[in-house]
C-alpha cells in the first residue's frame, strides 16, 4: 500500500472499502495486527512522543481519521483517496461479520457503555458473536487479568477504546501473543455504539464538519480542538 507522511506518521492511502478489505486480510493470518485510526490530536501527540510514533509507524494499517488529514494531504501535494473513519470502519466490520463468521471483544469507555455497546449491537444482529466486554476503567494491576479474559476468549477483533497513545501502546504490547487477529484502537466508538454518544447527522458528516458538531455537544472539548490551528500550522510550514 502507498504509504503518505504527515508530520512523520505514515498513512496507508486506502479507501474505506479497501481498509474492510485489509482487515479482511489480517482475519486469515494467524498474528495480531494493529489498527491506527489517527486524527490530527493524534498525530500532534505522536510529534512530541517518539515512543507513540513508532507504534503507529509499526501498525499494519493507519487509516486517515479526520477531514484535517485529508486536507493536510492536500496542501502537501500527496493527496489521501477519502477519509476513513475508525467509527465507519468498525461499523463496516460488525455488519460484515452479523453473521458469527468473526468473533468481536469491546474492551473501553466507563463502566457499562461496553456492555451497553454490546447489546446495542447484538439487538441488531442477534447472530452477531461478541464474546465478552470489559470496562475503559481498570487499576494497573488488573491489566493481567483482564488480558488473560481475552486471551482464554480468542476475539478475532479486539476494539480498544482506553484513549491514546495507551490504547494503541497496549495492543502493540499484546499483538505478537496470538489471542486475536485484528486489534483496533478505537477511542470513542463503543461510547456511539452504546448510544451513549451521539453520531454527527449526515449534514455535518458531509459538510466535514463533525468535529463541530461533537465541541456543540461537548463545549469541554474547545482545550482540544485548540491543537487543530496548530497542526494545520506545522503542514504549511513544511509545505512551503
Amino acid at each position: 500500500m502507498e504509504k503518505i507522511d504527515i508530520l512523520g506518521v505514515t498513512f496507508d492511502n486506502v479507501s474505506m472499502q479497501e481498509a474492510v478489505d485489509v482487515c479482511e486480510g489480517f482475519l486469515k493470518q494467524e498474528k495480531g495486527n494493529l489498527v491506527v485510526t489517527p486524527n490530527p490530536e493524534i498525530v500532534m501527540k505522536a510529534k512530541d512522543d517518539e515512543e507513540f510514533k513508532k507504534v503507529i509507524n509499526s501498525a499494519e494499517l493507519v487509516i486517515p481519521d479526520g477531514i484535517g488529514i485529508i486536507k493536510a494531504g492536500k496542501i502537501l501535494k500527496t493527496p489521501l483517496k477519502e477519509r476513513v473513519a475508525g467509527y465507519d470502519l468498525i461499523c463496516n466490520l460488525l455488519e460484515k461479520h452479523s453473521d458469527g463468521s468473526a468473533t468481536f471483544y469491546f474492551w473501553g469507555s466507563k463502566p457499562g457503555y461496553a456492555e451497553e455497546a454490546k447489546e446495542k449491537v447484538e439487538a441488531k444482529y442477534p447472530n452477531i458473536k461478541i464474546l465478552g466486554t470489559h470496562t475503559g476503567y481498570f487499576k494497573s494491576e488488573e491489566e493481567t487479568q483482564i488480558v488473560e479474559e481475552i486471551r482464554q476468549l480468542k476475539p478475532d477483533i479486539l476494539l480498544v477504546g482506553i484513549g491514546f497513545p495507551r490504547q494503541e501502546k497496549m495492543i502493540q504490547k499484546y499483538k505478537n501473543a496470538g489471542f486475536f487477529k485484528v486489534g483496533i484502537g478505537c477511542g470513542g466508538s463503543i461510547d456511539v455504539l452504546a448510544g451513549e454518544v451521539k453520531r454527527a447527522p449526515k449534514i455535518f458528516i458531509k459538510l466535514h464538519l463533525e468535529w463541530f458538531y461533537r465541541l456543540l455537544k461537548e463545549p469541554t472539548r474547545f482545550k482540544r480542538m485548540l491543537v487543530l490551528p496548530k497542526f494545520m500550522q506545522e503542514v504549511k510550514k513544511i509545505a512551503r
